[in-house]
């Protein structure tokens, strides 16, 4: 899909008809074996390094407001590697956050009935990484963030009112931060109130192209490459809005194809939640699982017009080295408590087996 929907743009703009799809078959030999590797770790591996990659990934994002710092659409998000290539810090720091939390909150699993005791370090350290991607005016990824936060702080066993209080600050937070800018507030407008005729050529473009390519689909599509939004019709069409290029060349058949795949990954991580005995295992899969799930209905749901454009790639889809590596290392990891799991239990559960057997020495 990658191939199908960039080749035209490439060729137009002067570059590689096969660059795109060729950059992406690279990420993904990079990707791989990453992800193999990362399965083959410990689950101990992953608790003794969340500290240093939360560290690493933070510096990696300062480095986008210094001379390396790449701006895309407004976005000040990536770093120059080298030549065409560039790295999006923040994807790593999606799967290090949601590392650190789980470490935090498994650490602290005793102590999670005090307010005190979830919001630090976890509201500053987390409210950190997330505020230097909005610095950035990444909002998109901000959001995505703030899902996986929320996610991990559920699961590791936070009391609901202490989330539904964060959900208020974040909520007016939110509010806020969408009415900072001029495009937010456009956008906002476009999907609350539709388009109209006047914006057609503004926020409408997008959105309308977007929708006409699903529509023009049907239900077995146009074929494979020959959809016509891709001829510079619909802004990145290789990326963001891959999804209505597979609705137009596939149909309604070919989505629903991509929607199932992900509702079977979402199986998957659900039942390596429910096998785990290891609290931090859980927590880690289950951030993933919100990341991985999460990001794809916002995607799509943008796509939809659901949502206001947000700027969020479709996961392991869209073209973009950084969220393809990312994720596939961040399963890779989900795939190490998988086959660890009844091999190590953490200490708490250890702990917990001991007292266990002591009270029934007693009785």
């Amino acid at each position: 899909m990658v191939l199908s929907a960039s080749f035209v743009e490439a060729n137009s703009a002067g570059e590689n008809a096969f660059g795109v799809f060729m950059r992406q078959a690279l990420y993904g030999v990079v990707g791989i074996p990453l992800m193999l590797i990362a399965s083959r770790m410990p689950p101990t591996f992953w608790k003794r390094w969340a500290w240093p990659a939360l560290v690493v990934g933070g510096a990696l994002q300062l480095l986008v407001f210094t001379p390396l710092g790449i701006e895309v659409g407004g976005n000040r998000n990536w770093i120059g590697v080298e030549g065409s290539f560039s790295l999006q810090p923040s994807e790593f720091v999606k799967l290090a956050l949601i590392v650190w939390i789980a470490w935090v909150l498994a650490s602290k699993q005793q102590l999670l009935e005090d307010w005190k005791h979830v919001a630090i370090p976890i509201a500053p350290i987390g409210g950190g990484a997330i505020g230097l991607v909005l610095l950035g005016g990444d909002l998109g990824t901000a959001t995505v963030m703030l899902i996986i936060v929320m996610g991990c702080l559920f699961v590791g066993g936070v009391k609901l009112r202490f989330l539904t209080v964060a959900m208020i600050g974040i909520a007016l937070a939110g509010a806020v931060l969408a009415m900072a800018t001029p495009s937010r507030v456009s956008r906002i407008q476009v999907w609350m109130n539709g388009c109209g005729a006047e914006d057609y050529a503004g926020y409408c473009w997008q959105v309308v192209h977007g929708t006409w390519a699903l529509a023009s689909g049907g239900l077995l599509g146009v074929g494979l490459g020959n959809s016509k939004a891709k001829w510079n019709w619909l802004p990145a069409a290789d990326n963001d809005f891959i999804f209505a290029i597979i609705g137009e060349e596939l149909g309604l058949i070919g989505a629903v194809v991509v929607l199932v795949l992900f509702i079977v990954l979402a199986i998957a991580f659900v039942r390596i939640i429910r096998a785990t005995r290891d609290n931090f295992a859980r927590i880690v899969t289950a951030g993933i699982m919100v990341w991985v799930i999460g990001q794809a209905f916002v995607n799509i749901a943008v796509v939809l017009g659901l949502l206001p454009v947000l700027g969020v790639p479709l996961p392991l889809i869209s073209a973009g080295g950084s969220s393809l590596i990312a994720m596939l290392i961040a399963i890779g990891v989900v795939l190490s408590f998988a086959r660890h799991d009844g091999k190590e239990a953490s200490e708490d559960d250890r702990d917990l087996g001991r007292t266990r057997f002591t009270e029934w020495k007693r009785r």
